[in-house]
C-alpha cells in the first residue's frame, strides 16, 4: 500500500507541475495568437482534467496498478487538448506532461511510447509550419518549434529516472524498518527472557529442589518435611508474585505515550497508594524504548524503596535531556543511610534493590549514581544514552557517594 500511496504522489506532482507549465506556457503567449478564445479552452480543458486526475489519485492511489488505463485515458485527453488547442502550446505541454507521466508510470519501458508522443508532435509542428506559408518555414522560429517534440523523450526520461530512485528509496526505507523491527523483537524477547530468568525462573527452581526432597523426608522426618512443604508454598506464592509483579512492570511503560506522561503517572499513583506528596519535573525527551522499560522500572523502585524505608515527608522526580544521554533523577527528604564505597557490597546486606536498579541501568548502557547521607535523605540518578549502541569499554560504573 505505501508503494501504491508514493507512486501515486509522484503522479500528483507530475500532473500539477504540467498544470502550472502550461497555464505559464500559454499565459506568455495568450497575447500573441490569432484566436485567444482556443487558448482559455484549452487552459481550462486542461485544468479540469488535472483536477479530476489529482483527485482519483489521492482518494484511490491503489488506481496506480491499472497503468495502461491510466495512460490511455490521458493519451486520450491529449488528443482532445490537440483537438480544442489547433496545436498550440497547450497542446505541447500536455505531451511533455504525459511523457513524464509515462516514464513515473512504466519506467524506461515507456520509450516506445514517448517515441510515439514525439511523433505526434513533429506531425503537428509540421502541419502548423506549413500553414503558415513559406515565409514561417524559413523563419528563426521554425527549428525550435520542430525541435519542441524531443522535450518528449527528455521529459519521460528524467521521470522513469526518478521512479527508479523512489523504487530504491522505498526499498531501502522498507528493508530498515523491518530490520529495526526485527532487532527490537529480539531485544524485547531478550529482555522478557531475562527478567523471568532473573525473578521467576530462580523462585521456581528452589521450589522445585525443595519438592524433589519432599518425598524422602516424609518417610525419614516428618517434622522436617512439614517445614518443606511450608517452604515450598511460600515458594510457589513467591513466584506468583513476582510474575504478577512482572507483568505490571511490563503494563508500567506503554511506547505509544510520551514517556514524560508516564513518569508523571508513576509517581501519581505511587503518590496516591503512599501518600507522600512528589514534585515531578519532567522535560520532552523520549528514551530509545528498551530504556524506557528500564527507567519506568527504576523509578518504580526508587518511589518503592522510599515507602519502605526513608520515612520521607517530600519526593522531588526530574526528568531532564543531558547531552547525548537523558537523566533520571528521584531525591527523597527521608532518614538516608550509610553509603558502600561500591553499590556491589549493598548487596552483602541483603538490598537487592539498588544493585537491581544499577543493573538495568547497565543493561541499555547507562550509568546508575546513589547519593546518601544519614539524616539528609536520598538522591537516585540513573543516566542512559539516548541512542547508539554503547561499547562494552564505556559501559556504565557503579558509584556511590557518602
Amino acid at each position: 500500500m505505501s508503494r501504491f500511496v508514493a507512486y501515486a504522489a509522484l503522479c500528483r506532482a507530475v500532473l500539477l507541475g504540467r498544470l502550472v507549465v502550461t497555464i505559464a506556457a500559454v499565459g506568455v503567449g495568450l497575447r500573441l495568437v490569432d484566436d485567444a478564445w482556443a487558448a482559455v479552452h484549452t487552459l481550462g480543458l486542461i485544468a479540469a482534467t488535472t483536477a479530476v486526475q489529482v483527485t482519483v489519485l489521492s482518494k484511490w492511489p491503489t488506481a496506480i496498478r491499472w497503468r495502461m488505463s491510466f495512460l490511455a485515458l490521458d493519451a486520450a485527453l491529449m488528443i482532445s487538448v490537440l483537438v480544442v488547442s489547433g496545436g498550440g502550446i497547450g497542446f505541447f505541454c500536455y505531451a511533455a506532461g504525459h511523457a513524464a507521466l509515462t516514464g513515473a508510470l512504466l519506467g524506461a519501458h515507456g520509450l516506445p511510447l514517448w517515441t510515439v508522443n514525439a511523433v505526434l508532435g513533429f506531425a503537428v509542428a509540421t502541419q502548423l509550419l506549413r500553414a503558415d506559408g513559406g515565409v514561417a518555414g524559413t523563419s528563426v522560429a521554425a527549428p525550435f518549434m520542430l525541435a519542441f517534440p524531443m522535450i518528449n523523450i527528455v521529459c519521460g526520461f528524467g521521470a522513469a529516472v526518478a521512479t527508479a530512485a523512489l523504487a530504491r528509496y522505498i526499498e531501502a526505507t522498507v528493508t530498515t524498518v523491518t530490520a529495526a523491527q526485527r532487532s527490537a523483537a529480539a531485544s524485547e524477547r531478550a529482555r522478557l527472557a531475562r527478567e523471568l530468568h532473573d525473578s521467576v525462573a530462580k523462585t521456581l527452581r528452589g521450589v522445585s529442589f525443595a519438592a524433589v526432597a519432599l518425598p524422602g523426608l516424609l518417610r525419614r522426618q516428618p517434622d522436617l518435611a512439614e517445614q518443606l512443604a511450608g517452604t515450598v508454598s511460600e515458594g510457589a506464592d513467591a513466584a506468583v508474585r513476582e510474575a504478577r509483579d512482572l507483568l505490571a512492570g511490563l503494563r508500567r511503560d506503554l511506547p505509544d505515550r510520551p514517556f514524560p506522561d508516564n513518569v508523571r503517572s508513576i509517581c501519581a499513583d505511587w503518590s496516591t497508594r503512599s501518600d507522600v506528596p512528589v514534585q515531578v519535573i519532567a522535560h520532552a525527551v523520549e528514551p530509545p524504548v528498551a530504556a524506557r522499560y528500564e527507567l519506568a522500572q527504576i523509578l518504580s523502585e526508587a518511589l518503592q524503596n522510599v515507602t519502605r524505608h526513608a520515612e520521607a515527608t517530600l519526593v522531588q522526580v526530574v526528568l531532564h535531556r543531558s547531552e547525548a544521554h537523558v537523566e533520571l533523577t528521584i531525591t527523597d527528604d527521608g532518614r538516608g543511610f550509610p553509603m558502600p564505597g561500591d553499590l556491589t557490597d549493598l548487596s552483602g546486606a541483603g538490598s537487592f534493590g539498588i544493585v537491581g536498579m544499577a543493573e538495568r541501568a547497565h543493561a541499555v548502557g547507562g550509568t546508575l549514581r546513589v547519593e546518601s547521607r544519614v539524616g539528609l535523605g536520598t538522591r537516585v540518578v540513573a543516566r542512559v544514552p539516548l541512542s547508539g549502541p554503547v561499547p562494552e569499554s564505556g559501559r556504565a560504573r557503579q558509584v556511590a557517594s557518602r
